[in-house]
């Protein structure tokens, strides 16, 4: 894949995942909005019950008053009786209406000492009855049949109180008492309790009442005072004019908590699926840059191990081409050099090919690793030998420096062997000039831990971190500067965890690296 064409893809992924996201948290404001618009109209119409109510009651007990005081004077100051009759037939359908009513009209003048600035009030007091009738004839089945006639009626009593004259002057004497005394506390937070359960709003409330000048009023609940962001407010009381008087306010300290939970399903929800398109996004994003970052290596491997193999094969080629010389294929001595170098070159090919497959079944699990009591100061040994010609080749020195009381683990000698002779050749490629080599050992409770030292070139933080990983090398495209394919480390690494153990490395460019491995002791 092209870089151009890998950014591309990465690109539109983003777009496609901030887009889906954006979509997500859209609907769940929109959800929440529309909860919380809800939630305002059913207040507002609870509140819009409450001061119906409120002033029905009030209207109900001045209507009582005066009841009271038209009880009191007796008989009325006038009175006559008037009767009412209407009919209408109706010859289509056959129907005949009729509605009669007789009705008592009495008027009422109250005393003139009971209302403000000695004004009166005139009543009307009307009581009576309706009756009503209705007669409807449907025709036989042939004209001997006679018609049948359906008759119904009913009568309605009712009294009214008709106010004339100065009425509103008497209303006045209510709207001059101060608001605590024309609802009380108790009656009001019972009222808006009991609208707002109508509306299922079943949430602690707090409530003010105040004038329209914004002073406050010995109703509210507890130390209320107007938070106009968080309050809904509705007119109480009207003056005579029919402009507020005073304004009741509400607030419901947990109204976000309601709203959310009346969504919480869906938007716990949504919470999930983002959650689970930004894990898979950020998955499928490090798999392709992963996969990406393998076919880099793979490259580079291939190129490297075409170049490695190629020296050899080269070698071989001359090597036979020459032996078939007749003049040096009488002479023994050259060609048993020349077979010689042929056999070596080969060998030295069967070890690369034999370092990739012991990667490959390391990761599958196809490598038996049998494992007895070795000593572990006697691998070092081993393992310094095998690098000794390739050291003094060098003009270099390996240092020993034994310091572990018990050196014996369970483990398998021929791996660790080549666990030590790996991280040797390591040092050596990556040290310019005489190699110095530094091996330290000690032990814990628990583990033996051996140290390689060297004076080589270093590595910076990033390659610390990959170091370990198959077929990587810090020297990247086909430069052949250290001979290797990126295996040594990582199956030193394996080895180690087949071992139960951990290796890791200390370096900084340009001073060298310390590379250590601690295994569990027997």
């Amino acid at each position: 894949m092209g870089k151009k064409m890998f950014v591309l893809i990465v690109i539109l992924m983003s777009i496609s995942l901030i887009g889906i996201i954006a979509v997500q948290l859209y609907w769940i404001d929109n959800a929440v909005e529309s909860k919380n618009q809800q939630f305002t109209n059913d207040v507002k119409i609870s509140l819009i019950r409450v001061a119906e109510r409120i002033n029905e009651k009030e209207q109900d007990l001045i209507d009582r008053k005066i009841e009271g005081m038209i009880e009191n004077i007796g008989l009325a100051n006038a009175a006559q009786i008037k009767n009412y009759f209407f009919q209408e037939i109706d010859t289509t359908n056959k129907q005949t209406f009729s509605l009669g009513a007789t009705y008592l009209e009495e008027n009422f003048k109250l005393p003139a000492e009971d209302f403000l600035d000695n004004d009166s009030i005139i009543l009307k007091r009307i009581s009576g009855k309706k009756d009503f009738f209705q007669t409807k004839s449907f025709a036989g089945m042939d004209n001997n049949t006679p018609p049948k006639v359906l008759r119904t009626s009913f009568t309605k009593r009712y009294t009214n109180l008709e106010k004339e004259y100065n009425y509103e002057t008497f209303r006045s004497l209510f709207e001059k008492k101060p608001i605590n005394q024309r609802v009380s506390n108790r009656e009001l937070n019972a009222t808006i309790k009991d609208e707002l359960n109508k509306k299922n709003i079943f949430l602690d409330f707090k409530y003010g009442v105040y004038g329209v000048d914004g002073l406050a009023t010995k109703l509210k609940s507890g130390y209320y005072t107007i938070n106009k962001k968080d309050s809904y407010r509705h007119p109480l009381f009207f003056n005579s004019d029919n402009l507020p008087v005073h304004y009741l306010y509400v607030t419901f300290p947990t109204k976000n908590n309601h709203i959310l939970s009346g969504i919480s399903g869906i938007l716990l929800l949504s919470l999930f699926f983002i959650f689970i398109i930004i894990i898979a996004f950020s998955s499928s994003l490090y798999q392709l840059i992963k996969q990406k970052k393998i076919s880099e290596i793979k490259t580079d491997f291939i190129n490297n191990m075409t170049h490695e193999f190629k020296t050899p094969i080269a070698t071989i080629n001359l090597a036979l081409d020459s032996i078939k010389n007749p003049k040096i294929i009488s002479d023994q001595e050259k060609v048993v050099r020349y077979v010689n170098m042929i056999r070596d070159e080969n060998k030295r090919m069967h070890t690369q090919v034999e370092n990739v497959l012991r990667i490959s079944r390391l990761e599958k699990n196809q490598l038996e690793i049998s494992k007895e009591t070795v000593d572990i100061h006697d691998i070092i040994e081993e393992a310094i030998s095998h690098v000794h010609l390739l050291i003094n080749d060098k003009g270099g020195s390996v240092e020993t420096h034994f310091e572990a009381l018990t050196p014996e683990i369970t483990g398998n000698e021929f791996h660790l062997t080549n666990v030590v002779v790996n991280m040797l050749e390591n040092a050596i490629k990556y040290t310019e000039g005489a190699p110095k080599i530094d091996v330290y050992t000690e032990s814990t409770n628990k583990f033996f831990i051996f140290k390689i030292k060297d004076e080589g070139i270093g590595m910076n933080k990033s390659v610390q971190k990959n170091v370990f990983d198959k077929f990587y090398r810090e020297q990247k495209g086909n430069i052949h500067d250290v001979k290797g394919h990126g295996l040594g480390l990582a199956y030193v690494k394996e080895i180690v965890d087949k071992h139960h153990g951990t290796v890791f490395v200390e370096s900084e460019k340009g001073k060298g690296s310390i590379f250590t491995v601690k295994l569990p002791l027997i």
